[in-house]
């Protein structure tokens, strides 16, 4: 699993790098830096039990207001029938933002989540 976790951490690095762009990266950069953190700390054994558990609150927490709000992943799947998130990168539509950033939670929860299952078993 040792190596999941550096996969995982290099590519939360690379996602931090593309969100330069992004109409908020001092949000996003950070993110996706404590998940690529948390993931090689993982992947040497030393991530703390708090970290992860953090890092899934928050984006816990995140990826509901995001799911629920208006011009969010209900939004967009309902009103506007699930739209191509990937029609073109630039996010004119916040429905079709907010959707595609509750979709990067859900894999930093994903990530976080299995270290810490994994975590509770050493």
């Amino acid at each position: 699993m040792k190596y999941v976790n550096y996969l995982l951490a290099d590519f939360f690095l690379l996602f931090a790098a593309l969100q330069y762009n992004d109409p908020d990266p001092w949000l996003w950069i950070p993110i996706y830096l404590y998940a690529a953190i948390a993931c090689a700390r993982a992947a040497k054994g030393k991530v703390p039990r708090g970290m992860l558990i953090l890092g899934i609150a928050f984006c816990s927490v995140y990826a509901t207001l995001l799911f629920l709000i208006p011009d969010g992943v209900i939004e967009w799947a309902g009103l506007h029938q699930a739209e191509n998130l990937v029609q073109t990168m630039k996010a004119t539509k916040p429905w079709i933002e907010n959707t595609r950033e509750f979709g990067g939670l859900l894999i930093i929860l994903a990530a976080l989540g299995f270290n810490l299952l994994r975590r509770g078993k050493e």
